[in-house]
């Protein structure tokens, strides 16, 4: 018996912004789970910024998404039919089959989670992909140490909430950028920073300059252009780059002119380290063990923008991208 369902597809690779005429939505028929197979009802869907580079036909370190079929990325849901060993009816799962309401996989490809009282939706975001970002450029790219004074661009968003949670709870002094007076005061008075600017309001390295006095150490990069200058320009001597994303070229049609400084790379003896966060899988563990209590107990917070049903998921991706969540944006399907 087949499974009668719903998925997001590739209609046009976006030129610039997209657009909610590059998808489309379709009605499908999944076939029941073969041997070793799961199906799953998914619960809530990821939108991620990386996703927007996986719309443009070209070479990167994922494959590009084929036009005409599902887009996808992280999901969480429940367990529906098995013929997986370890995994039941009823059991939460997270994978990689978003961007419909039901996934056929192998069971290998279904990690089991348990939310211990939390939103299903926490595995999609501060326990998961942007979580374990957060933690490994902070500690395994950035390589954070005592006394370091630590810069996060988009420091409202998924990542840089988290990534500057941590280095507060390892004694550091933080400071953030957000996109509104609205997301500042939500850095400062419910995440804890020490200072945060609204880059909207004047030149970032004048405002990064007048933040941080005497210099950063390390700069947890989600936005790239200038904010990275911003950065070179304060950083102190060994200062290092942890370099996750830079959100502000990902809808650009012209190379972005910034940074300009970059020989101030040599005098100043920086760092600037790109990573993608599969390659820090073996830290998944770490993450939780350190992070999840910390949720628990109230000592990280976090928010979350839910945008609801599989159709706004297109809408819910462009929002995203033009800044319009707090914390991590999730679908609820």
């Amino acid at each position: 018996m087949s499974t009668p369902t719903r998925e997001i597809r590739l209609a046009a690779r976006p030129h610039g912004e997209p657009r909610p005429t590059d998808f489309e939505l379709v009605d499908v028929e999944l076939p029941d789970p073969g041997a070793d197979q799961v199906l799953i009802r998914n619960t809530y869907m990821s939108v991620d910024p990386y996703m927007r580079g996986r719309m443009n036909d070209v070479k990167s370190y994922t494959p590009p998404f084929q036009l005409g079929a599902a887009l996808d990325g992280g999901a969480v849901g429940e367990v529906v039919a098995s013929n997986a060993e370890g995994l039941a009816v009823g059991d939460v799962v997270v994978h990689q089959l978003g961007w419909r309401e039901h996934a056929v996989l192998a069971g290998k490809h279904a990690r089991k989670v348990d939310p211990q009282g939390l939103s299903p939706s926490a595995f999609l975001g501060v326990l998961g992909m942007p979580g374990l970002t957060a933690y490994a450029g902070l500690l395994d790219v950035a390589g954070l140490k005592d006394g370091d004074v630590v810069f996060v661009s988009g420091a409202a968003g998924a990542v840089g909430s988290l990534a500057g949670q941590i280095a507060k709870l390892r004694g550091h002094t933080v400071i953030g950028s957000a996109g509104s007076a609205e997301k500042v005061a939500h850095v400062i008075d419910d995440l804890g920073f020490d200072q945060a600017f609204n880059y909207k309001d004047g030149p970032v390295t004048e405002q990064l300059a007048a933040a941080a006095p005497d210099g950063i150490d390390v700069y947890f990069d989600n936005v790239g252009g200038e904010h990275l200058e911003a950065a070179i320009d304060a950083f102190n001597l060994h200062g290092r780059a942890a370099l996750c994303g830079m959100i502000s070229n990902y809808n650009a049609t012209e190379p972005n002119p910034a940074p300009r400084n970059m020989m101030t790379l040599v005098g100043k003896r920086i760092t600037l380290r790109g990573f993608i966060v599969t390659d820090h899988a073996a830290r998944v563990k770490d993450l939780i063990a350190e992070v999840a209590p910390a949720v628990a107990d109230g000592r990280i917070r976090f928010r979350e923008t839910v945008r609801e049903g599989l159709e706004n998921a297109p809408q819910a991706f462009i929002d995203l991208l033009r800044g319009a969540n707090t914390g991590k944006m999730v679908v609820k399907l």
